[in-house]
């Protein structure tokens, strides 16, 4: 049996000592949509000392993300209503993202093709989740379990934003993004024919 993974290990440890409080999971999801929020926003101006603040923010924001489902867990307080709404959360941060990061970039050598590629990824990228979500519904979580090494899996790329940004790469993240995550979503609509 594999060890848990390790931002699932962490969000365990930070929700112990809100158990048996007021805090729901629903709280959670609005600390998450909160950070996010300002995290992605940080991209807007293009300035690099802005876009590390940004990057960390929307990896923390990514970390609060797995505290809420931990909640429920633990706590009973599953509905279908939080799971919406973390799924609404998830979308909205993942699609800004990439679109705050393209308004960031219009300055740089993508010029005026920054914001479209932006739009582009971000909604590739939440298109390729909602799939995973419709495959999952369809043919159950071993259809969609990402491969894992050490604790980590396919997914936590997404924590690696500081660094990226830390390297001066969001012009080469964002032009690789931009090109294989439709490329992605396409092939997982074809490939698993879900409709």
């Amino acid at each position: 049996m594999s060890l848990p993974l390790w931002d699932v290990r962490i969000a365990r440890w930070m929700i112990k000592p809100i158990i048996g409080t007021s805090i729901t999971p629903n709280h959670l999801t609005t600390v998450r949509l909160i950070v996010g929020l300002v995290g992605v926003a940080l991209f807007i101006p293009g300035d690099w000392k802005w876009s590390v603040w940004g990057s960390f923010g929307f990896a923390l924001s990514n970390l609060i993300d797995h505290t809420d489902g931990e909640l429920a867990r633990e706590t009973g307080q599953s509905s279908r209503w939080g799971h919406i709404y973390d799924l609404a959360c998830d979308a909205l941060i993942h699609i800004l993202v990439f679109i705050c990061i393209g308004v960031g970039l219009k300055n740089s050598s993508l010029g005026n093709w920054a914001i479209p590629m932006g739009i582009v990824a971000g909604f590739s990228v939440s298109g390729i989740f909602w799939l995973r979500i419709k495959i999952e519904e369809k043919l159950g979580k071993e259809a969609v379990a990402l491969p894992n090494f050490a604790g980590f899996d396919a997914e936590d790329i997404l924590y690696f934003l500081p660094v990226v940004v830390l390297l001066n790469g969001l012009v080469p993240f964002l032009f690789l993004a931009a090109t294989i995550s439709p490329i992605v979503a396409i092939a997982l609509i074809a490939k698993l024919k879900i409709f």
